[in-house]
Protein backbone atom coordinates (compact mmCIF):
# COMPACT_ATOMS: atom_id res chain seq x y z
CA UNK A 1 0.00 0.00 0.00
CA UNK A 2 1.70 3.35 -1.32
CA UNK A 3 2.21 6.36 0.39
CA UNK A 4 0.78 7.84 -2.27
CA UNK A 5 -2.60 7.08 -2.38
CA UNK A 6 -2.12 8.56 1.35
CA UNK A 7 -3.52 11.90 0.67
CA UNK A 8 -6.11 12.61 2.97
CA UNK A 9 -7.56 11.44 6.76
CA UNK A 10 -10.83 10.69 5.04
CA UNK A 11 -8.75 8.07 3.28
CA UNK A 12 -7.56 6.53 5.72
CA UNK A 13 -9.98 6.01 7.75
CA UNK A 14 -11.82 4.89 4.82
CA UNK A 15 -9.17 1.92 4.40
CA UNK A 16 -9.00 1.37 7.92
CA UNK A 17 -12.18 0.58 8.25
CA UNK A 18 -12.07 -1.66 5.72
CA UNK A 19 -9.27 -3.45 7.18
CA UNK A 20 -11.58 -3.97 10.34
CA UNK A 21 -13.99 -5.56 8.34
CA UNK A 22 -11.79 -7.35 5.55
CA UNK A 23 -8.53 -8.15 7.77
CA UNK A 24 -9.90 -8.28 11.59
CA UNK A 25 -13.02 -9.79 10.66
CA UNK A 26 -14.85 -7.30 13.11
CA UNK A 27 -18.80 -7.59 13.59
CA UNK A 28 -21.10 -4.58 12.07
CA UNK A 29 -22.07 -3.32 15.46
CA UNK A 30 -17.77 -2.75 16.52
CA UNK A 31 -17.42 -1.19 12.92
CA UNK A 32 -20.10 1.23 13.27
CA UNK A 33 -18.70 1.95 16.96
CA UNK A 34 -15.06 2.86 15.17
CA UNK A 35 -16.89 4.83 12.54
CA UNK A 36 -18.33 7.30 14.69
CA UNK A 37 -15.76 7.58 16.80
CA UNK A 38 -13.46 8.50 13.78
CA UNK A 39 -15.64 10.86 12.35
CA UNK A 40 -15.62 12.70 15.08
CA UNK A 41 -12.16 12.49 15.31
CA UNK A 42 -11.94 13.71 11.48
CA UNK A 43 -14.27 16.41 11.89
CA UNK A 44 -12.46 17.85 14.41
CA UNK A 45 -9.03 18.10 13.12
CA UNK A 46 -10.60 19.11 9.77
CA UNK A 47 -11.92 22.22 11.71
CA UNK A 48 -8.17 22.76 12.29
CA UNK A 49 -7.17 23.11 8.78
CA UNK A 50 -5.44 19.52 8.64
CA UNK A 51 -6.06 17.26 5.98
CA UNK A 52 -2.91 15.59 5.63
CA UNK A 53 -2.54 12.73 8.01
CA UNK A 54 1.13 13.56 8.13
CA UNK A 55 0.55 16.78 9.58
CA UNK A 56 -0.99 15.83 13.01
CA UNK A 57 1.32 15.06 15.39
CA UNK A 58 0.86 14.39 19.24
CA UNK A 59 -0.39 17.91 20.49
CA UNK A 60 -3.11 17.61 18.13
CA UNK A 61 -4.10 14.56 19.54
CA UNK A 62 -3.77 15.67 22.92
CA UNK A 63 -5.92 18.23 22.07
CA UNK A 64 -8.49 16.05 20.62
CA UNK A 65 -8.42 13.78 23.99
CA UNK A 66 -9.62 17.18 25.95
CA UNK A 67 -12.52 17.68 23.62
CA UNK A 68 -14.01 14.46 24.35
CA UNK A 69 -14.25 15.37 27.79
CA UNK A 70 -15.41 18.90 27.16
CA UNK A 71 -17.18 18.84 24.03
CA UNK A 72 -16.98 20.50 21.02
CA UNK A 73 -19.96 23.24 21.30
CA UNK A 74 -21.74 24.21 17.57
CA UNK A 75 -21.19 27.76 16.46
CA UNK A 76 -22.55 30.31 17.93
CA UNK A 77 -23.44 28.26 21.08
CA UNK A 78 -22.90 29.91 24.49
CA UNK A 79 -20.54 28.44 26.65
CA UNK A 80 -21.66 25.91 28.80
CA UNK A 81 -20.44 23.70 31.89
CA UNK A 82 -19.56 20.21 31.83
CA UNK A 83 -21.96 18.23 34.12
CA UNK A 84 -20.56 18.43 37.48
CA UNK A 85 -21.70 15.65 39.59
CA UNK A 86 -22.30 12.06 39.64
CA UNK A 87 -25.49 12.05 38.08
CA UNK A 88 -23.73 13.09 34.67
CA UNK A 89 -26.07 12.28 31.93
CA UNK A 90 -25.67 9.29 29.03
CA UNK A 91 -23.53 10.15 25.89
CA UNK A 92 -27.05 9.91 24.43
CA UNK A 93 -28.97 12.58 26.72
CA UNK A 94 -26.43 15.06 26.07
CA UNK A 95 -26.77 14.29 22.02
CA UNK A 96 -30.62 15.09 22.62
CA UNK A 97 -30.12 17.80 25.28
CA UNK A 98 -29.89 20.80 22.55
CA UNK A 99 -28.44 22.14 19.53
CA UNK A 100 -25.63 23.65 21.34
CA UNK A 101 -23.59 20.96 21.05
CA UNK A 102 -21.29 20.28 17.64
CA UNK A 103 -19.75 17.20 19.84
CA UNK A 104 -21.29 16.54 23.45
CA UNK A 105 -18.80 15.51 26.16
CA UNK A 106 -18.49 11.97 26.58
CA UNK A 107 -18.14 10.09 29.94
CA UNK A 108 -14.76 8.69 30.85
CA UNK A 109 -15.62 4.69 29.40
CA UNK A 110 -17.00 7.08 26.14
CA UNK A 111 -13.73 8.80 26.26
CA UNK A 112 -11.57 6.08 26.73
CA UNK A 113 -12.83 4.15 24.03
CA UNK A 114 -12.94 6.84 21.06
CA UNK A 115 -9.52 7.67 21.87
CA UNK A 116 -8.26 3.88 21.63
CA UNK A 117 -9.99 4.28 17.96
CA UNK A 118 -7.48 7.02 17.51
CA UNK A 119 -4.28 5.60 18.77
CA UNK A 120 -5.50 2.43 16.75
CA UNK A 121 -5.90 4.40 13.71
CA UNK A 122 -2.73 6.34 13.98
CA UNK A 123 -0.67 3.07 14.54
CA UNK A 124 -1.77 1.36 11.65
CA UNK A 125 -1.12 4.67 9.30
CA UNK A 126 2.10 3.83 10.50
CA UNK A 127 2.47 0.18 9.77
CA UNK A 128 0.97 1.01 6.21
CA UNK A 129 4.06 3.54 5.78
CA UNK A 130 1.63 6.49 5.57
CA UNK A 131 3.26 7.98 8.32
CA UNK A 132 6.51 7.67 10.10
CA UNK A 133 5.38 7.41 13.54
CA UNK A 134 2.36 6.93 15.66
CA UNK A 135 1.80 9.95 17.22
CA UNK A 136 -1.10 9.20 19.03
CA UNK A 137 0.88 6.12 21.24
CA UNK A 138 1.55 8.09 24.09
CA UNK A 139 -1.84 9.87 24.18
CA UNK A 140 -4.06 8.80 27.44
CA UNK A 141 -7.91 10.05 28.39
CA UNK A 142 -7.45 13.14 30.40
CA UNK A 143 -8.40 12.25 33.99
CA UNK A 144 -11.84 13.48 34.82
CA UNK A 145 -11.77 15.72 37.70
CA UNK A 146 -13.17 14.34 41.17
CA UNK A 147 -16.72 14.36 41.74
CA UNK A 148 -17.95 14.21 45.43
CA UNK A 149 -20.94 12.38 45.45
CA UNK A 150 -24.28 14.77 46.12
CA UNK A 151 -25.69 13.52 49.60
CA UNK A 152 -29.19 14.68 50.85
CA UNK A 153 -29.63 16.38 54.24
CA UNK A 154 -30.97 14.61 56.65
CA UNK A 155 -33.95 16.38 56.40
CA UNK A 156 -34.33 15.88 52.56
CA UNK A 157 -33.99 12.33 53.11
CA UNK A 158 -37.12 12.40 55.71
CA UNK A 159 -38.86 14.00 53.23
CA UNK A 160 -38.25 11.52 50.39
CA UNK A 161 -39.13 8.94 52.55
CA UNK A 162 -42.25 10.19 53.70
CA UNK A 163 -43.31 11.05 50.48
CA UNK A 164 -45.19 7.26 49.42
CA UNK A 165 -47.79 7.48 52.93
CA UNK A 166 -49.36 4.52 53.21
CA UNK A 167 -52.26 4.11 51.63
CA UNK A 168 -52.27 1.82 48.67
CA UNK A 169 -50.09 -1.55 47.77
CA UNK A 170 -47.58 0.28 45.45
CA UNK A 171 -47.23 2.87 48.26
CA UNK A 172 -46.05 0.74 50.62
CA UNK A 173 -43.94 -0.94 48.03
CA UNK A 174 -42.07 2.48 47.16
CA UNK A 175 -41.51 3.09 50.94
CA UNK A 176 -40.17 -0.34 51.66
CA UNK A 177 -38.00 0.21 48.55
CA UNK A 178 -36.53 3.51 50.03
CA UNK A 179 -36.10 2.45 52.81
CA UNK A 180 -33.84 -0.20 52.23
CA UNK A 181 -31.76 2.06 49.83
CA UNK A 182 -31.25 4.31 52.63
CA UNK A 183 -31.03 2.17 55.69
CA UNK A 184 -28.46 -0.35 53.91
CA UNK A 185 -26.22 1.72 51.95
CA UNK A 186 -27.52 -0.90 49.23
CA UNK A 187 -27.20 -0.30 45.43
CA UNK A 188 -30.30 -0.61 43.70
CA UNK A 189 -29.20 -3.48 41.58
CA UNK A 190 -28.73 -5.11 44.65
CA UNK A 191 -31.85 -4.04 46.16
CA UNK A 192 -33.86 -5.47 43.71
CA UNK A 193 -32.30 -8.52 43.37
CA UNK A 194 -33.63 -9.34 47.16
CA UNK A 195 -35.94 -12.63 46.81
CA UNK A 196 -38.50 -12.86 49.66
CA UNK A 197 -37.57 -15.40 51.06
CA UNK A 198 -34.54 -13.21 52.03
CA UNK A 199 -36.78 -11.28 54.70
CA UNK A 200 -39.90 -13.37 55.16
CA UNK A 201 -38.60 -14.26 58.73
CA UNK A 202 -39.43 -10.52 59.75
CA UNK A 203 -43.18 -11.85 59.79
CA UNK A 204 -42.32 -14.71 62.48
CA UNK A 205 -39.11 -13.91 64.34
CA UNK A 206 -38.55 -9.84 63.26
CA UNK A 207 -36.31 -9.75 66.15
CA UNK A 208 -34.11 -12.02 65.27
CA UNK A 209 -33.56 -10.58 61.82
CA UNK A 210 -30.63 -8.24 62.64
CA UNK A 211 -28.97 -8.19 58.86
CA UNK A 212 -29.50 -8.12 55.44
CA UNK A 213 -27.87 -10.44 53.45
CA UNK A 214 -26.65 -8.92 49.42
CA UNK A 215 -24.93 -10.18 46.73
CA UNK A 216 -22.11 -7.31 45.46
CA UNK A 217 -19.94 -6.67 42.78
CA UNK A 218 -18.16 -9.50 41.76
CA UNK A 219 -20.80 -11.74 43.76
CA UNK A 220 -19.07 -10.74 46.74
CA UNK A 221 -21.46 -11.42 49.45
CA UNK A 222 -21.69 -8.96 52.76
CA UNK A 223 -24.38 -8.38 55.60
CA UNK A 224 -25.84 -5.48 56.62
CA UNK A 225 -27.44 -4.62 59.49
CA UNK A 226 -31.85 -3.73 58.87
CA UNK A 227 -32.78 -1.02 61.03
CA UNK A 228 -36.36 -0.45 62.41
CA UNK A 229 -37.61 1.36 60.12
CA UNK A 230 -36.47 -0.35 57.77
CA UNK A 231 -38.12 -3.71 59.31
CA UNK A 232 -41.32 -2.03 59.65
CA UNK A 233 -41.39 -0.60 56.07
CA UNK A 234 -40.71 -4.08 54.69
CA UNK A 235 -42.88 -6.28 57.24
CA UNK A 236 -45.99 -3.60 55.89
CA UNK A 237 -45.39 -4.32 52.44
CA UNK A 238 -45.11 -7.95 52.97
CA UNK A 239 -48.51 -8.41 54.78
CA UNK A 240 -50.50 -5.49 53.58
CA UNK A 241 -49.15 -5.21 49.73
CA UNK A 242 -47.22 -7.83 48.53
CA UNK A 243 -49.71 -10.14 48.49
CA UNK A 244 -51.94 -8.69 46.53
CA UNK A 245 -49.17 -8.06 44.06
CA UNK A 246 -48.14 -11.11 43.82
CA UNK A 247 -51.64 -12.38 42.72
CA UNK A 248 -51.30 -10.08 39.55
CA UNK A 249 -48.29 -12.35 38.25
CA UNK A 250 -46.93 -15.90 37.91
CA UNK A 251 -45.45 -16.76 41.02
CA UNK A 252 -42.02 -14.20 41.36
CA UNK A 253 -39.70 -14.80 43.72
CA UNK A 254 -38.89 -11.10 44.20
CA UNK A 255 -39.17 -9.21 47.45
CA UNK A 256 -40.38 -6.05 45.30
CA UNK A 257 -42.60 -6.17 42.75
CA UNK A 258 -43.95 -4.34 39.94
CA UNK A 259 -47.72 -3.72 39.03
CA UNK A 260 -48.17 -6.66 36.70
CA UNK A 261 -46.56 -8.62 40.03
CA UNK A 262 -43.02 -9.22 38.45
CA UNK A 263 -39.92 -8.45 39.47
CA UNK A 264 -39.36 -4.55 40.26
CA UNK A 265 -36.44 -3.79 37.32
CA UNK A 266 -33.41 -1.02 38.49
CA UNK A 267 -35.14 1.02 35.95
CA UNK A 268 -38.60 0.96 37.60
CA UNK A 269 -37.12 1.48 40.50
CA UNK A 270 -34.77 4.36 39.29
CA UNK A 271 -38.41 5.71 38.04
CA UNK A 272 -40.06 5.54 41.42
CA UNK A 273 -37.54 7.80 43.36
CA UNK A 274 -37.70 10.11 40.82
CA UNK A 275 -41.69 10.63 41.29
CA UNK A 276 -41.52 10.39 45.21
CA UNK A 277 -38.44 13.03 44.97
CA UNK A 278 -41.21 15.44 43.04
CA UNK A 279 -43.76 14.40 45.45
CA UNK A 280 -41.43 15.56 48.25
CA UNK A 281 -40.86 18.34 46.46
CA UNK A 282 -36.68 18.13 46.64
CA UNK A 283 -35.69 20.26 43.94
CA UNK A 284 -32.79 18.21 43.02
CA UNK A 285 -31.69 15.48 40.83
CA UNK A 286 -31.31 12.38 42.83
CA UNK A 287 -30.75 8.69 41.87
CA UNK A 288 -30.28 5.73 43.71
CA UNK A 289 -26.92 6.06 44.17
CA UNK A 290 -27.79 9.41 46.21
CA UNK A 291 -29.39 7.24 49.10
CA UNK A 292 -26.20 5.26 48.79
CA UNK A 293 -24.11 8.38 49.05
CA UNK A 294 -25.89 10.05 51.76
CA UNK A 295 -26.10 6.78 53.65
CA UNK A 296 -22.14 7.05 54.19
CA UNK A 297 -22.13 10.46 54.40
CA UNK A 298 -24.64 10.25 57.61
CA UNK A 299 -22.58 7.71 59.20
CA UNK A 300 -19.61 9.33 59.14
CA UNK A 301 -20.85 12.78 60.10
CA UNK A 302 -22.52 10.34 63.24
CA UNK A 303 -19.00 9.40 64.07
CA UNK A 304 -18.58 5.82 62.15
CA UNK A 305 -15.13 4.85 61.37
CA UNK A 306 -14.41 4.55 57.83
CA UNK A 307 -13.42 1.26 57.69
CA UNK A 308 -17.01 0.36 58.83
CA UNK A 309 -18.69 2.25 56.19
CA UNK A 310 -16.29 0.43 53.53
CA UNK A 311 -17.50 -2.88 54.77
CA UNK A 312 -21.17 -1.64 54.70
CA UNK A 313 -20.61 -0.83 51.10
CA UNK A 314 -18.80 -3.43 49.86
CA UNK A 315 -15.75 -1.30 48.45
CA UNK A 316 -12.93 -3.42 47.84
CA UNK A 317 -10.83 -0.99 49.01
CA UNK A 318 -11.02 1.94 51.62
CA UNK A 319 -9.30 4.60 49.24
CA UNK A 320 -12.87 4.25 47.25
CA UNK A 321 -14.68 4.79 50.55
CA UNK A 322 -12.21 7.80 51.63
CA UNK A 323 -14.04 10.41 49.02
CA UNK A 324 -16.98 10.64 52.04
CA UNK A 325 -14.78 12.05 54.47
CA UNK A 326 -13.98 15.14 51.87
CA UNK A 327 -17.86 15.53 51.70
CA UNK A 328 -17.66 15.64 55.72
CA UNK A 329 -14.89 17.90 56.21
CA UNK A 330 -16.42 20.29 53.71
CA UNK A 331 -19.90 19.77 56.22
CA UNK A 332 -17.54 20.72 59.15
CA UNK A 333 -16.09 23.57 57.54
CA UNK A 334 -19.52 24.81 56.60
CA UNK A 335 -20.84 24.63 60.31
CA UNK A 336 -17.75 26.32 61.74
CA UNK A 337 -17.94 29.01 59.10
CA UNK A 338 -21.66 29.72 60.11
CA UNK A 339 -21.18 28.76 64.19
CA UNK A 340 -18.29 30.27 65.30
CA UNK A 341 -18.05 33.54 66.58
CA UNK A 342 -14.69 33.98 65.05
CA UNK A 343 -14.69 32.10 62.13
CA UNK A 344 -15.20 35.13 60.22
Amino acid sequence: MSPERRTTLTRLVGDYLDHLVVERGLSTHTVAAYRRDLERYRDFVGRRGVEDPRAIDTALVNAYAVSLREGVPADGAPDVDEPSDANEPSDADAVAAAPRWRHPPLAEASTARALVAVRNLHRFAAEEGVVEENVAAAVRPPRAARRLPKALGVDQVQRLLDAPGQDDPLALRDRALLELLYGTGGRISEIVALDVDELSGLLTHPDAVDGLRVLGKGSKERIVPLGRYAKRAVTDYLVRARPGLAARGSGSPALLLNARGGRLSRQSAWSVLQARADQAGLGVAISPHTLRHSFATHLLDGGADVRVVQELLGHASVTTTQIYTLVTVDHLREVYLTAHPRAR
